[in-house]
């Protein structure tokens, strides 16, 4: 009898996560989940790919969706097909969680409030209040979003510092079914490691480079074997011009050099093994706006 009742207590759910570029919805899905899934610079559109974490507790399971930040601006095909992985993601949800940034609501975050569904809970979550001067600075924000939308929730955040988040993962609970878990109590997340290792290259060439960093670069990853407990990975970044190449290689080699060391660190934190990893520069022009060679780099 007692299983029964907690069966019938235990709340499951897939929970996406929206918003504007660079309002912390990476930084947030880590923080939830406890480790670095999903990549953080402090440049635009970072995160390109939907990014799964699997937050898992005796009470619930949450399948948290990272989306790339929807972009209204552009419209290259790369951004075109970022934008179809948010529409899509929103789908067959259970709850969606909005990030906004606190201070200011823009017309960019008003413009994806519009494309809300009110088929199921949406929370607005305000970040980065570790950034105000004055707490009372969040009360014009909320205030307008009530006005806005009729949000389930309105729940203040700092995800770079963990402020208010066993908040925010209670009050997600409330909104999801009643359901067993659907992934192992081990699992954070659905992404192999070669996807995971592709991106940690990615992002530390945004680290690296920041605003010099042109917006046509990716990484393939070409080669990633197991031999025992070391992994070999062999990795391409993909720009669109010769001179991206040698920006990326930096003088002698040394700015690839550094991005590599500090990639292949962070693999083996994350993977839990020594890692081998070459890195190579490879020049393919017009990637970013061609519909086939985004579909063979996993767009």
């Amino acid at each position: 009898m007692a299983k029964l009742r907690e069966a019938q207590s235990h709340r499951s759910g897939t929970v996406v996560i929206v918003g504007r570029p660079n309002v912390g919805k990476s930084t947030l899905l880590n923080r939830l989940i406890g480790v670095k899934l999903s990549i953080v610079s402090r440049r635009a559109q970072t995160t390109r790919h939907r990014i799964l974490g699997i937050y898992t507790a005796s009470h619930a399971q949450i399948a948290f969706l990272d989306t790339p930040g929807f972009q209204l601006q552009h419209a290259s095909a790369l951004n075109r097909a970022m934008n179809r992985t948010v529409t899509t993601a929103l789908r067959d949800v259970d709850a969606v969680v909005l990030v906004v940034e606190a201070g200011v609501l823009t017309d960019q975050d008003k413009e994806i409030i519009a494309m809300l569904s009110q088929a199921v809970p949406v929370l607005a979550v305000v970040n980065k209040i570790d950034k105000l001067k004055d707490p009372a600075l969040l009360l014009p924000i909320i205030d307008e979003l009530q006005h806005a939308y009729p949000f389930a929730e309105i729940v203040p955040i700092s995800a770079e510092k963990g402020r208010g988040i066993p908040d925010l993962v209670e009050t997600v609970i409330k909104y999801l079914p009643i359901g067993e878990p659907v992934y192992d109590a081990e699992a954070i997340t659905d992404r192999p490691e070669k996807f995971l290792a592709a991106e940690i290259v990615r992002e530390k060439l945004f680290q690296s480079l920041g605003q010099e960093l042109p917006y046509g670069t990716t990484v393939e990853i070409e080669r990633f074997d197991h031999e025992g407990p070391l992994r070999r990975v062999h990795a391409t970044v993909i720009v669109s011009k010769a001179a991206h190449k040698a920006m990326v290689i930096g003088a002698r080699g040394a700015k690839l050099k550094s991005i590599a060391t500090r990639a292949r660190k962070d693999m083996e934190r994350l993977f839990g093994g020594q890692v081998f990893l070459e890195i190579w520069v490879r020049v393919k022009q017009g990637w970013s706006d061609d519909a086939r060679s985004l579909r063979m780099l996993g767009y």
